[in-house]
């Protein structure tokens, strides 16, 4: 035989809404005892919490409740806190009094009163009962209307198990699918690990204040996507600051200072008149560091201090300055071997590190390419006010070229921008041709062309590592990487660059001689072919 789970109630006595003296009380709505009237909510146990100084208040509202409601048990509880307006004492006591009550989940039913008591304590109960302290529903009840003829009003049970809301939870899916949207600008892009990549991004931006590391090569859009983050920010109103950036390549010795953190009158020669800085200008926003492994020793120390304590000195001033802005950096760089090498701190990698994501090149999402290339073009129309399409073969041809595996994109997006835009400009009627494609295409092939030779595929594949590389061995690792971008596997790879002196051995083996040797400069297979077959 099944039973009916009893039903109890927690709440606080209300100090000003449960008050009332003689007669004329019942005339009145005073919640806790309202919540015991209604025909359609039968209440067995009210645990009712109160402050020892309103003792006679609460004897009053539990002999008011026996009289509308005799099969109402009512359980007096004293809650220890003096100010009702203290969150962390408000919160404490009501915690204290969870976790000791004897819940009896499988017996019973429970319901939070969250209409009386101070803000702070209906805070506290709600807090509370979201955490599952208190393991029940929200109970809200209102007060009647003059035409209703009755004091006992009307109650609200509120589920905070959100999936019971499917318009409610629809509602959410449909605005955090706006959001990831809007930090792709607009764009359906099909890559499945951008579009996990851009999820997790959003799902941080909008719940922390920590530094953002952007990484990835040149033109993949760290600085398009910081600029997105702000306004995701602002319009969720978690910033009211601006969005401030700097290429802190451009930033050099003092005037690196004097840019970033401000200066004082007379500091140095030509500083005519205070300078604010850009980390003051982006008190409340967001502050983005292009490139921030080029920044000086001595600016990267300032700037984890500013991070840290929101707090800094102006160039030349000996008055502290305080600014509260998010950061986001972003980097080409091995940041982590510039600290082995000495060029970065450590302790400020560690600190802006926290949330790092990698933003991939363009070969890396070739199933992007199409929906960039109409986005583009969108975007050209609203600038020119001209609409531009490519007829279907100037289309087939240029996808087959922007996603072919040795078309290299060394600045990404920067490179895709600039040559839809060079043929939207060309296009007579608006159409772009086959001949338009062809022309173009050669002509990014002869510009990258030239850029190899120069030693291109070298910086490109490692950064600023190219640096540590001899000229004369960069001649030969040059070769290495355009054989290993044009070959399908690591053993066709190795036997183009051994083809003469493979004939000379015994054994051969082509692919361990070349993994040796892309190891000498910390590369693997995947590091080289990954870049052209993505």
């Amino acid at each position: 035989m099944n039973h009916r789970k009893r039903t109890v109630v927690v709440g606080l006595l209300g100090p000003t809404l449960d008050q009332g003296k003689g007669a004329n009380r019942w005339d009145r709505w005073r919640p806790s005892v309202a919540l015991c009237q209604h025909e359609d909510l039968l209440v067995d146990r009210l645990v009712l919490l109160s402050q020892r100084r309103f003792a006679a208040l609460a004897r009053t509202v539990t002999e008011d409740i026996q009289r509308v409601s005799p099969e109402t048990e009512v359980v007096l509880r004293e809650i220890d806190f003096e100010d009702a307006w203290d969150l962390e004492e408000v919160y404490g006591a009501l915690l204290d009094f969870a976790r000791a009550y004897p819940w009896d989940l499988e017996r019973e039913d429970y319901l939070v009163h969250i209409t009386t008591g101070t803000h702070i304590a209906q805070i506290s109960l709600f807090l509370l009962a979201e955490a599952h302290h208190l393991p029940g529903r929200l109970l809200q009840t209102s007060p009647p209307r003059p035409a209703e003829g009755t004091t006992a009003g009307t109650f609200t049970i509120i589920d905070l198990d959100l999936s019971k809301y499917d318009r409610l939870a629809a509602r959410f899916r449909r605005e955090q699918k706006e959001g990831l949207s809007f930090l792709k600008s607009g764009i359906d892009t099909r890559n499945p690990a951008f579009n996990r990549l851009i999820e997790r991004i959003e799902h941080v931006a909008i719940r922390s204040r920590d530094p953002l590391l952007l990484t990835g090569p040149t033109g993949a859009g760290k600085s398009q996507l910081a600029r997105r983050i702000h306004e995701l920010k602002r319009s969720r109103h978690q910033v009211t600051g601006e969005f401030v950036e700097v290429n802190c390549a451009t930033l050099r010795g003092d005037g690196a200072m004097s840019a970033l953190f401000g200066h004082h009158k007379g500091a140095f020669t030509g500083a005519l008149a205070d300078r604010p800085g850009l980390l003051r200008k982006a008190d409340q926003g967001i502050l983005v560091l292009d490139e921030i492994g080029e920044l000086g020793r001595d600016e990267q120390a300032m700037l984890l201090r500013a991070i840290e304590e929101k707090a800094f000195f102006p160039l030349g001033s000996d008055k502290e300055v305080r600014s509260d802005f998010q950061l986001i950096a972003g980097t080409n760089r091995d940041l982590r071997r510039d600290v082995e090498l000495g060029r970065f701190r450590e302790d400020l990698l560690a600190r802006i590190d926290l949330w790092s994501f990698k933003l991939p090149g363009l070969r890396e999402r070739p199933e992007d390419v199409a929906p960039n290339l109409e986005y583009e073009l969108d975007r050209h129309a609203q600038a020119t006010g001209e609409a531009v399409a490519f007829n279907r073969e100037a289309r087939e041809r240029f996808l087959a070229f922007a996603t072919a595996r040795d078309t290299r994109w060394p600045r990404n997006f920067r490179d895709f921008n600039a040559a839809l835009r060079r043929m939207a400009t060309l296009a007579s009627g608006g159409r772009v041709t086959r001949e338009l494609v062809d022309e173009e295409v050669a002509r990014l092939r002869e510009a990258w062309r030239e850029e190899g030779d120069a030693g291109g595929l070298v910086e490109e594949t490692l950064g600023a590592r190219a640096a540590e590389v001899d000229p004369f061995d960069r001649v030969q690792l040059e070769e290495v990487l355009r054989v290993c971008r044009g070959a399908r596997s690591l053993s066709e790879a190795g036997r183009a660059l051994f083809a003469v002196s493979r004939t000379r051995k015994s054994s051969t083996n082509d692919a361990d001689r070349l993994r040796k040797y892309l190891a000498r400069y910390r590369l693997a297979w995947k590091d080289v072919w990954a870049e052209s077959s993505a």
